[in-house]
C-alpha cells in the first residue's frame, strides 16, 4: 500500500451533499481517500480545487 498526495477540481455544485458526494465519488477513482481538503474555490469558472492524501494498493 502506498500514499499519493492528489490534486483534482471538481464542477461546483447548488448543494454541499452534491459537492461532498461529487468530491468523494472522483477521488476514489484515485484511490481510497485519507483526508481531502476544498483549497479553493473559482466561482467564474464553477470550480472547486481538492487537495487529498489517498491510498493504493500496489
Amino acid at each position: 500500500m502506498t500514499t499519493h498526495f492528489i490534486s483534482t477540481e471538481i464542477d461546483l455544485q447548488d448543494n454541499l451533499q452534491k459537492l461532498q458526494l461529487a468530491i468523494e465519488t472522483e477521488l476514489q477513482k484515485q484511490g481510497e481517500p485519507l483526508r481531502w481538503a476544498i483549497t479553493s474555490v473559482d466561482t467564474e469558472q464553477q470550480k472547486v480545487k481538492v487537495e487529498a492524501v489517498v491510498t493504493r494498493i500496489t
